[in-house]
């Protein structure tokens, strides 16, 4: 079963190269883009049911042992968010062949869409499968010179300077990571996750938490953590509607996952971590306070996005099973749900050429599909029961309420409070742009003649698969929240990782 665990890697990665040799054939590229992407959900839905039969699974690339190969894992973590990763992945590429690969072959050079998606989707399944920490720096690069040809597709200037931005602070997060790798490297004389499970706790304590510290530092950049999150919101909502909804969606998490990773795998913490709650409190206020001051649905959204990062690392902080079952679930369900947000923004540009709340308005009689497709993400991202939303921070706030500490009490009411903003976000853009009479200096809606009937219907069909994805971790919440469960008490108990990894290591 382990050839299964490189091939969500290795297929997309693949596939990215045969797409750009065959770049000026675009109806070939149309139709090998979206089979390397079901290829790549196949594998990895193959690797979960693999992980679920026979436990941790472990590779090392080149019959090198452990530590000193290249070392590929799959547990029960990194297999669902591969599961989910994946299929998300494959819906926003099947939305933007629809739309004629985002509409870019006659703006742009044909076919740099599609590699530039598969190496991103290359990147993102590597941070998952990543057993050190070298391949986990790797991973972030390969998203990072993906992420920024997708962002400047179609260039403008406003897009040239959120890719400057983009970049420029990435690389700076990415000049971290790699002082990181070689500070641990130096201290603990490896960069193996597993070894160095091992070998931290036996350094001296000023070391640990200073290492920690950094790394803390090096995924809060990449995973927009307050105060570090300002690049976000200035950068996402510029690039191509489907781009940003891949951004959302996944970039922000592979940095949660690797934070979550790093500090539960090599700097576990017992007693939780009051810097991480402060920092989880902090992102929820400014992330949810920063949506309700923006007339731009896609700032909302950002801001949004940075304000629900805070959950995730509140999750992480508690250091406990129960916090870490609430920091699984909620990364699962914003996956699905930003991503649907953004692609019922796509849609809702579509018809009416528009993203600002100033000029929006009469949405919900102009199309109640769009109505109905926007309404239940938007309810489930604030957190309203049955939704996903609502299962995910239930148990966080159980979790929270669960530590028996001031301090985490005092975080699950931000929580709460953050939820509301989030309610309040989402019912002002409710209320301008579908409840209200379309203002009169509004601007004209934009030309049909780019979208086909066909390729409409498969991008409303698309997006309503998404609403339905969202809806299905609600109705299969209990089975989810027993997968994540366990996946978090691997995560405090890691010694199935380790046996898994470092069986028949070098002497």
């Amino acid at each position: 079963m382990t050839v299964l665990v490189p091939l969500p890697f290795v297929l997309p990665l693949l596939g990215a190269a045969l797409a750009l040799i065959s770049r000026r054939r675009k109806v070939w590229l149309r139709v090998l883009a979206p089979l390397v992407a079901a290829g790549v959900v196949g594998a990895a839905a193959a690797l979960l049911a693999a992980v679920a039969r026979e436990g941790v699974l472990a590779v090392q690339i080149g019959g090198w042992a452990a530590p000193l190969g290249i070392t590929l894992v799959a547990d029960r973590l990194s297999a669902l968010l591969l599961v989910v990763s994946a299929a998300v992945l494959l819906a926003i590429l099947v939305h933007a062949v629809a739309e004629g690969a985002g509409g870019l072959e006659r703006r742009t050079e044909p076919g740099v869409f599609h590699p530039a998606y598969l190496a991103l989707t290359a990147g993102v399944s590597l941070v998952f499968l990543a057993g050190d920490l070298f391949n986990l720096f790797v991973a972030f690069e390969i998203m990072l010179a993906s992420s920024y040809v997708l962002m400047t597709l179609t260039p403008t200037a406003e897009r040239l300077r959120a890719g400057m931005t983009y970049t420029v602070v990435s690389l700076t997060s990415s000049i971290l990571f790699l002082t990181a790798l070689g500070l641990t490297y130096a201290a603990a004389g490896t960069v193996n996750l597993a070894d160095l499970s091992e070998r931290v706790p036996d350094l001296p304590a000023a070391t640990r938490t200073a290492l920690g510290l950094l790394f803390l530092v090096v995924f809060g950049i990449k995973g927009a953590i307050v105060p570090m999150h300002m690049w976000l919101p200035d950068s996402y909502p510029v690039a191509l509607t489907k781009v940003t909804a891949v951004f959302a969606a996944l970039l922000t998490k592979a940095a949660v996952y690797s934070l979550i990773r790093v500090e539960t795998l090599v700097f576990p913490r017992e007693d939780g971590s009051r810097v991480m709650l402060v920092l989880a409190a902090g992102t929820m206020l400014v992330g949810t306070l920063g949506a309700l001051t923006h007339d731009d649905i896609h700032r909302v959204f950002s801001f949004t996005l940075v304000g629900h990062i805070g959950y995730m690392l509140f999750g992480l902080a508690l250091f406990s099973v129960a916090g870490l079952t609430g920091a699984i679930l909620y990364l699962v369900h914003h996956i699905v749900v930003q991503a649907t947000l953004f692609l019922v923004s796509d849609l809702m540009q579509a018809r009416t050429g528009e993203t600002s709340l100033r000029r929006l308005g009469g949405l919900a009689r102009l199309s109640a599909f769009i109505a109905v497709v926007f309404f239940v993400p938007a309810v489930s991202v604030s957190g309203v029961p049955p939704t996903s939303g609502f299962v995910a921070k239930l148990a966080l706030f159980q979790a929270g309420l669960g530590e028996g500490r001031p301090l985490a009490y005092a975080v699950t009411g931000v929580a709460v409070l953050a939820s509301v903003l989030t309610l309040m976000a989402m019912a002002r853009i409710w209320t301008l742009g579908f409840w209200r009479p379309r203002p009169k200096d509004a601007g004209d809606p934009p030309s049909t003649e780019a979208y086909t009937p066909g390729g409409v219907r498969v991008m409303r069909s698309v997006t309503a698969v998404m609403v339905v994805g969202g809806l299905a971790i609600a109705v299969f919440a209990g089975p989810l929240s027993s997968w994540s469960r366990r996946a978090a008490a691997d995560l405090v108990d890691p010694a199935p990782y380790r046996q898994a990894v470092l069986d028949g290591r070098t002497p």
